[in-house]
């Protein structure tokens, strides 16, 4: 049986909340890669959705229409901050409220909040039903979060946790398959060094048959994919850096679980060119206008592996081209075996033939 022949999740395919990376950008690159895929913006704490101005706020939970299902992941410990941002999200059309108790970093514990709210299922329990009051009902409320803390890896640590926090109203749970090091490990590390446990992601499955589990942790290929749901019977995956670093996996894990066929990158250039003229004109009377570069940073690895890929990762970031704002620099860019005509020199520096060209065609 294929993938795509079992029962699909809502939760199928998911692509991670990533730090300074899953911006409104970001995601919509991965909504063109993965049509059916929950994508989760980067972690955004409550502090500057209570206490921030109008253009704060906007700033934080703006997006665009294209990006549903969509979920906000919160960062925070305080139950009424919770749903006062919870209900701010509702009120912008987010479809699900994601609570961040995976993340280790130094800052969010100081927040005491992050990796460290597994210590305390009884809050996390609190913070959930306190968000789960203000939504409704339509809206999930869905916890992200580790296997254990530092070095316990005792199964009945993450069994009870879950256990607790379902009894608030949480029906699921995304869970990185590691513990996190809270001392002596970057958060680099914690993504890579803990061992990967999906046995005991396996076990959570098993004894909670009500609830809904994501994977997360591990995986970089659909091969992967197919191994871990096979693994741990889990309703569905969540892709970070992969999806990030390797743009066009996400598209064939999409494809793997839902059928069809992966729309070419050309295409996908297209769109994202199609994109930045129109990001570029919407912003132009913000606090800050968006630039080219905050749109092509997230097409670096999208011809990675690929002839051409490494001339299409220096002109998108070159400074010189980006200067001019000018989103036909994608088209420009495009590897030679994707695009036959350039309106760049070989090298592709500055001073070569003009964007116009490639802008008329």
């Amino acid at each position: 049986m294929s993938l795509s022949d079992r029962r699909l999740s809502p939760w199928r395919l998911a692509t991670a909340p990533m730090l300074d990376w899953s911006d409104r950008h970001c995601r919509f690159l991965f909504r063109l890669l993965a049509p059916r895929a929950r994508l989760y913006t980067e972690m955004v704490t409550t502090g500057p959705l209570l206490h921030g101005d109008a253009e704060t706020i906007r700033a934080h939970l703006r997006f665009n229409p294209e990006e549903h299902p969509l979920a906000l992941q919160l960062g925070g410990s305080e139950p009424a901050e919770l749903a006062h941002a919870a209900r701010l999200a509702a009120e912008w059309g987010y479809d699900e409220i994601n609570l961040n108790c995976g993340c280790p970093s130094e800052r969010v514990q100081k927040g005491a909040f992050g990796a460290c709210l597994m210590r305390e299922p009884a809050l996390v329990a609190d913070c959930v039903r306190a968000i789960r009051d203000v939504l409704p009902a339509h809206i999930p409320v869905t916890v992200k979060h580790r296997l254990g803390l530092d070095d316990v890896d005792d199964y009945g640590f993450v069994r009870d946790f879950v256990g607790t926090v379902a009894e608030a109203g949480c029906t699921v749970f995304i869970v990185h398959a590691r513990n996190a090091v809270l001392r002596g490990l970057s958060p680099k590390e914690n993504r890579d060094v803990p061992p990967l446990r999906y046995d005991d992601a396996a076990r959570l499955v098993r004894d909670f048959p009500l609830l809904t589990f994501v994977v997360n942790g591990g995986m970089a290929t659909v091969a992967d994919v197919r191994a871990r749901l096979a693994e741990t019977g889990a309703h569905g995956v969540m892709l970070g850096r992969t999806a990030y670093h390797d743009s066009y996996r996400l598209a064939e894990v999409h494809a793997a679980l839902f059928g069809g066929t992966p729309p070419s990158r050309e295409a996908v250039v297209e769109a994202m060119r199609e994109y930045a003229a129109r990001v570029l004109a919407e912003t132009r009377q913000d606090r800050r206008p968006a630039t080219l570069r905050d749109v092509t940073r997230h097409l670096l690895g999208l011809f990675t592996g690929l002839p051409g890929g490494k001339r299409w990762r220096r002109m998108l970031s070159d400074a010189a081209w980006l200067a001019r704002n000018d989103p036909a620099l994608l088209l420009a860019a495009l590897p030679e075996h994707a695009s036959p005509t350039h309106a760049v020199g070989e090298d592709g520096a500055p001073g070569s033939p003009t964007l116009d060209a490639v802008e008329s065609r």
